[in-house]
């Protein structure tokens, strides 16, 4: 490093906000929809792609709601009662309900905004059945829910003229670490430095489902970004053993150009809601040997293990998967109501309406996050988290379609809480400015063009491998303390890094790598602090539930150095709920045939 790189000043722009957004997903957006209603104007959304593509738009089987359409008897209690069942209770149990609570009116709301879901005969909001809920709750539209929620949402907020920024990512909260200031990033088409003044900061940065090699992301998102700056800048984790393998990820030969490129991407969960069966290499329809009665629909993480557990019993196809065939419905009912499925399998050459597809256990989502209160507010003032960054809605597994109604949900809860106190923009001190904005800063300028020893894309690639190896479906202590041994091999190579301009995809990248290093280590230590299998973390020298350890697992910065552990006991459900999970409302699979 010259002297240049660490006394220069560095140039940046700077922009003035009261509410800073970070993250243009459907949290983001409906945070910033709830705040322009409610009269803050100077707030800004940023957004590391163009506006209306984010993750959101990956998500398609469907949102949660107690409308009741199909099912009456529906509730939200009943929906809460669900969601702390998949999540083994340890879900927060108030964030629960105030997600349950408030989804009937959110999917209405959507509706009116002109939202293109798939309707009943009579005109209603369609329902389907997802895994493990107790009644047709899922709304949809089609195959392509998020993507038209985002759709729904971006009109939304565009007709409230809510600003926002393309293409500019976020390196560094500026944080004392008791309040949040503003932040620090760089735009990504033409390599300038911003510093955001901010008086609240909003992470709406998505999950860590990217940290395996194996996952449903594309690889330039789910990288850890919010969990990485919120615990950068003081704020606790939670949680992060909780990792959820989606049990149908595309299982393909890796080997051919074509398919390559669609290993473990989401075969959404809509197929076997509409009656999609899984069977092995023999023909089997195994899911009858784990779960005679909710069968395909059974818990992710329970139709995840029984798949995995056929494969590695030698009843797998040559691809390392199973079968997923629904091509015993009709072909017009398919195409109709899993649009985007059919196409790109028929893209590929594969009719799913006749033939059945290969699919695995994939990384999919993230439990755990930052650690939030009711409203969505860290320990660090004025910084909140919403959406998949956040923790505490899905404990250690995640109800199917839950996470869109997560981001509506508590964008409302954390605007409505920020509109409250939004008292213009802020204003970066001097101290941290000069210890935080520029020391960051010129580490930023040394890192572009820097001639290191190693590929920024080998250790990304070696960071994923070793997380799959190490901290997927199954787990052990061994594999977990070697996986920390080979993190801090990764984490030594990442300090000498090959990287382009600031505008190039590797500089990106390098940036990514240090959030997935944060996130990765604290899923490691979360996974070995757990001693016990519960949900989507299994440990095969613990495989039994430990009533003992229905708590949740914190993640603090030491002091000096370090990830800090601690464990706090989970808080009681309301009487209604209570009374629900008393009642044991349970899906009966065969409802469907």
């Amino acid at each position: 490093m010259t002297e240049r790189d660490t006394d220069e000043p560095v140039e940046y722009a700077r922009e003035d906000v009261s509410v800073l957004v970070v993250g243009a997903g459907a949290a983001g957006a409906r945070a910033a929809i709830e705040l322009a209603e409610r009269g803050v104007d100077d707030l800004l959304v940023l957004g590391k792609r163009g506006h209306g593509d984010a993750h959101t738009t990956w998500a398609r089987g469907g949102i949660n709601g107690a409308l009741g359409t199909r099912d009456p008897e529906d509730s939200p209690a009943i929906h809460a009662a669900d969601t702390l069942n998949e999540g083994h209770h340890v879900n927060d149990p108030a964030k629960v309900e105030t997600v349950t609570e408030q989804m009937p009116a959110r999917l209405r709301e959507l509706d009116e905004w002109g939202m293109e879901y798939s309707r009943t005969d009579d005109g209603e909001i369609d329902q389907r059945y997802f895994g493990a809920q107790s009644f047709r709750r899922t709304a949809f539209a089609g195959d392509h829910t998020g993507e038209s929620m985002l759709n729904t949402l971006v009109d939304r907020a565009q007709s409230l003229s809510v600003p926002y920024r393309e293409n500019v990512m976020i390196t560094k909260l500026v944080s004392d670490g008791g309040a949040v200031h503003g932040a620090v990033g760089f735009d990504m088409d033409d390599g300038e430095f911003v510093l955001f003044n901010a008086g609240t900061v909003v992470l709406a940065a998505g999950g860590h489902a990217a940290i395996y090699n194996r996952h449903t992301s594309r690889d330039d998102e789910n990288n850890g970004d919010g969990a990485a700056l919120a615990y950068d800048a003081g704020a606790s984790l939670m949680d992060m053993e909780f990792m959820q393998f989606h049990p149908t990820g595309m299982a393909v030969d890796e080997s051919d150009p074509e398919w390559e490129p669609w290993s473990g991407r989401l075969v959404t969960e809509a197929v076997r809601g509409e009656g999609g069966r899984l069977f092995n290499a023999e023909g089997e329809r195994f899911m009858e040997r784990y779960s005679p009665d909710q069968m395909e629909l059974d818990a992710r993480d329970v139709v995840a293990r029984a798949i995995a557990r056929e494969v590695a019993e030698g009843r797998g196809t040559e691809n390392g998967g199973v079968y997923l065939d629904i091509s015993h419905r009709d072909a017009d009912f398919v195409r109709e109501r899993l649009p985007r499925m059919y196409e790109r399998f028929q893209e590929l050459g594969v009719d799913m309406a006749e033939e059945a597809v290969e699919v695995a256990p994939t990384s999919h989502y993230g439990m755990g996050g930052v650690a939030v209160d009711d409203h969505g507010e860290t320990d660090v003032d004025g910084l909140f988290a919403i959406g998949e960054t956040m923790a505490g809605v899905h404990g250690a597994n995640r109800l199917g379609g839950n996470s869109l109604a997560e981001t509506v949900a508590y964008g409302v809860v954390a605007g409505e809480r920020i509109a409250d106190r939004a008292d213009g923009p802020g204003t970066v001190p001097d101290d941290l400015r000069e210890s935080v904005v520029e020391p960051h800063l010129r580490d930023l300028r040394a890192m572009a063009n820097r001639d290191g020893e190693h590929d920024v894309d080998a250790v990304l690639a070696e960071l994923r491998e070793l997380m799959w190896d190490h901290a997927g479906i199954l787990r052990d202590e061994a594999s977990l303390r070697a996986g920390l041994d080979r993190l801090a091999d990764v984490r030594e190579r990442a300090a000498d890094l090959r990287v382009g301009p600031v505008t190039s995809e590797s500089f990106e990248f390098a940036v990514d790598l240090g959030f997935m290093i944060v996130a990765a280590e604290a899923v490691l230590r979360g996974a070995l602090e757990r001693e016990e299998s519960r949900g989507a973390h299994y440990r095969t020298d613990f495989p039994d539930t430990d009533a003992d350890w229905r708590r949740n697992v914190y993640f603090d910065a030491a002091d000096v150095g370090g990830m800090r552990l601690r464990t706090e006991p989970v808080d009681e459900p309301s009487e209604a709920v209570k009374a629900a999970l008393d009642e044991g409302h349970e899906l009966d699979y065969h409802q469907l045939e």
